[in-house]
Formats: structure tokens, C-alpha cells, sequence
């Protein structure tokens, strides 16, 4: 099978909260000093799910795609590192700002420039905006069928096997391909690249695609979205001790408390 793999480099999820910092009037987040920015740990599994088809089949082709400053060529390196076999970066100064609309049109015009492939797979979401949408974005510019939250992918006679993680259980989806997949984190941990691994990624070359090279005009690239505000919040919280002698006593007047702010 031939498998696209759609990666993306965040802020490091681990960076403490006291280091996190936003500049609201340019909305945008602040790195923090000393912290690496590292590829998304749902796109992580998510080159995992597609290593593991390739180790069940004995074959296939993987090609780790992301978009994103020169930097994002190490997101695009961990994935071949793990086990794929090409790598593609999409850099253009017109991407910096681009929200999750725009990252799925250009990755769409990307993936359409590879040429045909059976399965794309991303992360079920960026764990920097938590938005979950490029991977059944993808699907809709595709036009073919999307599978989202799934914990684990299978290949079978020219259709994929894959189990969804639902709120209250799991959902077996037999697919046909073309398709896109969103992996969850339920599939487990994604395998850890050896240093042989990372010695031969580091002597592979990462394609650059600028948005001209995928035919994208400035409409193209703008978004439906406007940013209103980034800002953290401000937490607040307001603790009232309820007094009694007895138990009973602390029940009515806690009852009597919750009456006179009207909540009950």
C-alpha cells in the first residue's frame, strides 16, 4: 500500500505552564526559552499505524508530509527516522499564520501532487490547538471517504480495517481505499527510532514544496476563520466554609447558603 502520513511540529505539549506565555496584541503564542518544539504526538501514532500495515504486509511505501518553517524538517526526519521511506516539507513564508482550513488545502494540493496512494493518516489532532479538523478536511478535498478517532488499522483485500474509539465503546469500519484515517492514542505507543535509524534518516533528503510549486493562489490561502483573541485565562476559584456544630446542622445551612445565591 502506499501510505501518506501527515505530520506537524508543535510547541512542546510538556512545557510547564509558568513558561507558557501569549503576545495578544500579534496573537500569537510565545516559545518558550529552552524548549524544543517537537512533531505532534498523535501524528507520532499515527506513522506508527501505517509502519505496522507495512510490517503485516511485507510491503508498501510511507511518505511523511508536513507543513511548516525549515525547523519542521525535524518532525518530518522523526518520522523517517521511525521507518518511512520519503519525506516532504511544505515551506512558504504565505503558510505562517495558516489555520487548520488553509493547512488542509495545502496538504490537500500536496498529497494530489504525490499522485495515488491508498491511505493518508494524521493525528486525530494537533495537540497544540486541539481542532481536529485537517484530517477529515483532507477527506472532504480528497473526496474520499474519512475515518476519524481509531485505534487501530488494518489492511485487507483493497479496503482497511479500522476500529474507532466512540464515547461509550469501540466501532469496527471496514473502508474502502482511497481513504483517510485519523489515528487516536489508544493505538499505543509509537516505536522509539534507534540510532542506526536516525544515522541513515539524517543522510536522507526532504523534498521542499513552496505553495507555488502546488499551483495555490493568495485565495487559496485564506481562511474562512478570523482570530479574534489569544489570550490565557485567568482562573479564578472562591471557596465559602459552611459552619455547624452537628452534620445536620452544616446541611441546613449549607442548604440555606445554596438558597439565598438562588441554586436551588
Amino acid at each position: 500500500m502506499d501510505m501518506i502520513v501527515c505530520v506537524k511540529q508543535i510547541l512542546d505539549p510538556e512545557t510547564p505552564p509558568s513558561a507558557f506565555k501569549v503576545d495578544e496584541a500579534a496573537k500569537k503564542v510565545i516559545p518558550a526559552q529552552g524548549m524544543s518544539p517537537v512533531i505532534n504526538p498523535f501524528d507520532s501514532q499515527a506513522v506508527e499505524a501505517a509502519l505496522r500495515i507495512r510490517d503485516a504486509t511485507g510491503s508498501g511505501k510511507i511518505t511523511v508530509l508536513s507543513m511548516g518553517p525549515a525547523s519542521a524538517r525535524d518532525a518530518v526526519k522523526h518520522g523517517l527516522a521511525m521507518g518511512a521511506d520519503e519525506g516532504i516539507l511544505i515551506d512558504d513564508p504565505a503558510l505562517a499564520d495558516a489555520d487548520s482550513f488553509v493547512s488542509a488545502r495545502v496538504l490537500a494540493a500536496a498529497i494530489k501532487k504525490i499522485g495515488a496512494f491508498d491511505v493518508v493518516f494524521c493525528g486525530r489532532q494537533a495537540a497544540d490547538w486541539d481542532m481536529g479538523i485537517v484530517g477529515p478536511g483532507l477527506g472532504e478535498l480528497l473526496g474520499v471517504p474519512a475515518v476519524t478517532i481509531t485505534k487501530s488499522a488494518q489492511a485487507t483485500d483493497g479496503h482497511l480495517r479500522v476500529e474507532r474509539v466512540l464515547m461509550d465503546g469501540f466501532e469496527t469500519v471496514d473502508v474502502p481505499v482511497p481513504c483517510v484515517v485519523t489515528i487516536s492514542n489508544e493505538l499505543g505507543d509509537p516505536r522509539y527510532p534507534q540510532l542506526r535509524q536516525i544515522m541513515v534518516a539524517a543522510r536522507k533528503q526532504v523534498v521542499v514544496w513552496t505553495a507555488a510549486d502546488l499551483g495555490l493562489t493568495e485565495d487559496d490561502l485564506r481562511s474562512p476563520l478570523k482570530l479574534e483573541r489569544l489570550y490565557v485565562p485567568v482562573k479564578e476559584s472562591h471557596v465559602e466554609i459552611i459552619e455547624g456544630d452537628t452534620v445536620e446542622e452544616q446541611a441546613k445551612n449549607l442548604a440555606r447558603r445554596l438558597r439565598e445565591v438562588k441554586l436551588i
